[in-house]
């Protein structure tokens, strides 16, 4: 019999990388995965999570996207936060990135088909995210030329507030959607 190598989750579930599945999704293993990690591989100035720019996108998408939005970078819970550059590197990782989101939005029945609205949201936080979080990342981003940052400065929430407020988020969306 041969067995495939497992990352255990919060929760205690298991994620399978190699044959990418996952016992059972579960969103306080995203909500906890998001919130303990730091956006851009760790290089801002202070910790700033990925649950807490999910939220951040969430809130700058139409109401019935948002679900969909806080849900956008869920994979990165069992997968990690790659930097873009690497994920430009390492091809296979998207195509693995793009397997566990389909996993997520079956789980939780999104329709990412619509996505140009949550990618602009995305760049939107990304240029507030270089602004406010990265002061020695000068350089230009070119994909943020015509992305005019949000006008309110980030402050950056602990890994347990972004999660609580991640998982709040999640039940408001949830009771919206029934």
């Amino acid at each position: 019999m041969i067995t495939t190598d497992y990352v255990s989750t919060f929760s205690g579930n298991r994620f399978y990388p190699l044959e990418p599945r996952i016992d059972r999704v579960a969103i306080e293993d995203i909500a906890h995965g998001l919130a303990y990690q730091c956006r851009f591989n760790g290089q801002t100035r202070e910790f700033y999570s990925v649950a807490q720019h999910s939220l951040v996108v969430a809130q700058l998408v139409p109401p019935p996207l948002r679900m969909a939005a806080l849900l956008h970078d869920a994979a990165e819970a069992y997968l990690g936060d790659m930097v873009k550059p690497l994920k430009v590197l390492l091809p296979a990782f998207a195509l693995l990135e793009e397997r566990v989101t389909g996993i997520i939005a079956a789980t939780f029945a999104i329709d990412f088909s619509d996505y140009a609205p949550i990618k602009r949201a995305d760049l939107i936080a990304l240029a507030t995210e270089k602004r406010d979080l990265m002061p020695h990342s000068v350089e230009r981003w070119a994909y943020l030329d015509d992305i005019a940052a949000l006008p309110d400065v980030i402050v950056p929430m602990t890994p347990g507030q972004a999660k609580h407020s991640f998982l709040e988020a999640f039940a408001q969306l949830s009771a919206l959607r029934r």
